[in-house]
């Protein structure tokens, strides 16, 4: 099957399609699993529970969010907006969106 110029990352052989979810389970790899022998599937199940929920979302530093982490980032952003400061940074629009 041929995608002939219409697909959006969907089509065979683009690279890009998985680079987002094959990044973040090679960093689950080589941050944690590795080296690591666990009982049961459940007792596996649990440690990565725990560290996407205790460490990768909250704690670890990412480089989109300039090396912050995503509980300083969002502290940041608050600060910044209740100090009347709106970050534009990504974004084509300079105006805040309605409601802030």
């Amino acid at each position: 099957m041929s995608c002939r110029g219409n697909c959006r990352g969907n089509c065979r052989g683009n690279c890009h399609d998985n680079a987002v979810a094959e990044s973040f389970f090679q960093l689950l790899k080589r941050e944690r699993i590795r080296r690591r022998t666990y009982l049961t599937r459940e007792a596996a199940r649990q440690d990565m529970f725990d560290y996407i929920e205790m460490f990768y979302n909250p704690k670890r530093k990412h480089t989109n969010n300039g090396m912050l982490s995503p509980v300083d980032f969002e502290t940041r952003q608050q600060k910044l907006n209740e100090a009347g400061v709106w970050e534009t940074r990504g974004t084509s629009d300079p105006d805040p969106p309605l409601g802030l």
